[in-house]
């Protein structure tokens, strides 16, 4: 091997700062251990999430509306607090190291939720299975656990998927074909987790006692930081770029001091460093387009450019510098069509699991009851069905089609992601409809659990598990394909925030169906017994919402043009 096909080329390092040896780091070799540091994160997170809304209507004695508006509040924020730990990632510590940190603030958040839910004096005062009572302190306890939790997550999810991402070279083919294979399985480890967590970690909550259902996560939180350090010589690592928010807010402020200067027609007039690396670290050049050409002003020059012999960096930018700003821009509308769908997903965590709750939850005809949020494993299930069919059966089938390399490109892949969806609302829909005839046919409005299988939701969740294939997967390569070299945790963290943001909405949505359907004394869509409510109704709404957001994307997407990187590495 030539000493120039040693090393990579894409910018990274090792541990020790040096080029990165391919045949020493990164690849296959390195992914395990983020793999397995993912899926254990992962089963901590679920395993703590998944039967929330129950710990917050049983032991802390919140009515079903409010323990449903809680829970998507507190999951918004750890879907929002990414935008914390990839700014620290690209501008300062790199990825590496902002999942290190972060992750002791998330197993502090763990181990005091465990001892909110097991020591005397912490957890709520229980007189009978449901008729709990927490204090202003423990649930301030209960609380202040669950945002440290989010803050700690919030600095983990937006690196991992791109740290792994960082193992392969992209001015490689091979590695690059490998890449996406890489997104696929990454999401098959986070499944592999929320298996486990919905499966038996909710069996355990249920049955044994809060303190251990809190308490394995949390050593499971444990463990992947362990496997996180343990591949720590393989890694490969990108030098953090400075920040990327300062660089955005230099073209902005560039291009309004300059609203009257005239883009030259010829492009190559434009400011652009003269050698082939770009000048921001970490980051190749872009090629300079068209579109949203009044940014390109700030890569006009002028005679006040010049300060002092050196450049004023708010009064003249590079072209890559706005392409930077432009490749956000063009991502925030496909971003936008992300929340509906994380809306409708949102559900697996809530209505769903009331909805399972009041419904027969033996297995056949045993005395074995199945916890209501286990049902999630359906989800699980399908993901990890869907995966490898996606990788190992419809890629090279659909490559013979279109000739895409990766047989389906992301956005289409996101479509078809967007279009199931909307049968996991409609089925959701459906079981309620015909659910709620049951109850008011033989008068079971009293029962609190009605003799109808908890078996029929799993349709519901394994139609939102293939959805999840195609369009969660297809937003995780999308934002990292698509993200500027030095902003791709930026982009990342941006991707979380549909998650953030659909949950924020389910919850307005929650609050205003609520308020308008409780007038003059009615019980409402979302009464505490479901018996008496129509959740159905809302399902209906998901479903309509979901059809406008299809709508929305497919004339978005045909206008949307890919990333062109050029030159090298920094």
């Amino acid at each position: 091997m030539a000493e120039d096909d040693m090393y990579t080329k894409d910018g990274t390092v090792d541990h020790r700062g040096n080029q990165a040896d391919k045949s020493k780091t990164g690849t296959w070799k390195a992914c395990p251990y983020i793999l397995g540091n993912e899926c254990c994160e992962r089963l901590a997170y679920y395993g703590m999430s998944s039967n929330l809304v129950l710990y917050f209507k049983k032991r802390l004695h919140q009515h079903s509306a409010t323990a449903s508006k809680n829970v998507l509040n507190w999951s918004g924020t750890c879907y929002i607090t990414p935008l914390i730990g990839a700014f620290f990632a690209d501008a300062y510590l790199g990825r590496y190291w902002t999942i290190a940190c972060f992750s002791i603030i998330y197993v502090i958040g763990m181990t005091l939720l465990t001892l909110s839910a097991s020591v005397s004096g912490l957890k709520p005062t229980c007189y009978g299975e449901d008729n709990c009572h927490a204090t202003d302190t423990q649930a301030a306890v209960c609380f202040l656990a669950l945002y440290l939790i989010a803050l700690g997550t919030g600095g983990i999810k937006p690196c991992v998927s791109s740290y792994g991402a960082d193992q392969f070279d992209d001015t490689n083919e091979v590695e690059k074909k490998r890449k996406a294979s890489f997104f696929n399985w990454f999401y098959f480890s986070i499944n592999i987790g929320a298996f486990i967590a919905g499966s038996l970690l909710v069996w355990i909550q249920d049955n044994v006692g809060w303190g251990w259902g809190f308490g394995i996560p949390a050593v499971a939180m444990a463990i992947a930081v362990l496997s996180f350090f343990s591949g720590t010589r393989l890694y490969r690592n990108q030098k953090p770029g400075g920040s990327p928010l300062t660089r955005i807010c230099q073209v902005i402020v560039a291009s309004l001091r300059k609203y009257k200067a005239k883009v030259p027609a010829d492009e190559s007039i434009l400011y652009e460093t003269a050698d082939a690396e770009s000048a921001i670290k970490g980051s190749r050049k872009l090629n300079h387009t068209k579109d949203f050409s009044f940014f390109d002003k700030a890569a006009v020059v002028v005679q006040t450019d010049q300060v002092k012999g050196s450049v004023d960096p708010w009064r003249l930018c590079t072209v890559s510098q706005v392409e930077e700003l432009k490749a956000i821009i063009r991502l925030l509308p496909i971003w936008a069509t992300g929340i509906i769908f994380c809306t409708a997903s949102s559900q697996m965590g809530t209505l769903f699991v009331l909805q399972g709750a009041i419904m027969d939850t033996r297995v056949g005809s045993s005395s074995f009851e199945i916890p209501p949020a286990s049902l999630s494993i359906f989800d699980t299930l399908s993901v990890l069905f869907w995966v490898p069919v996606y990788d190992c059966i419809i890629v090279p089938l659909a490559r013979k089609f279109t000739g895409h390399k990766n047989g389906l490109t992301q956005l289409q892949r996101m479509g078809i992601g967007l279009f199931i969806s909307i049968f996991a609302m409609l089925s959701a829909g459906i079981l309620e409809l015909v659910r709620l005839r049951s109850v008011r046919r033989h008068n079971y409005y009293e029962l609190e659990h009605m003799p109808m299988s908890i078996f029929w939701q799993v349709p519901q969740y394994f139609i939102i598990g293939c959805a999840e294939v195609f369009a969660f997967i297809g937003q995780l390569e999308f934002f990292y394909e698509q993200a500027p070299d030095a902003m791709r945790s930026l982009c990342s963290a941006l991707q979380l925030t549909t998650v953030a943001l659909g949950s924020y909405l389910c919850s307005l949505l929650v609050t205003i169906v609520t308020t308008v359907s409780t007038r003059h004394g009615k019980l409402g869509w979302i009464p505490d017994n479901l018996n008496y409510g129509h959740i159905d109704y809302f399902f209906w709404l998901l479903a309509v919402l979901s059809v406008l957001n299809l709508g929305a994307f497919l004339f978005i997407a045909k206008w949307y043009t890919y990333k062109r990187p050029v030159g090298t590495l920094k």
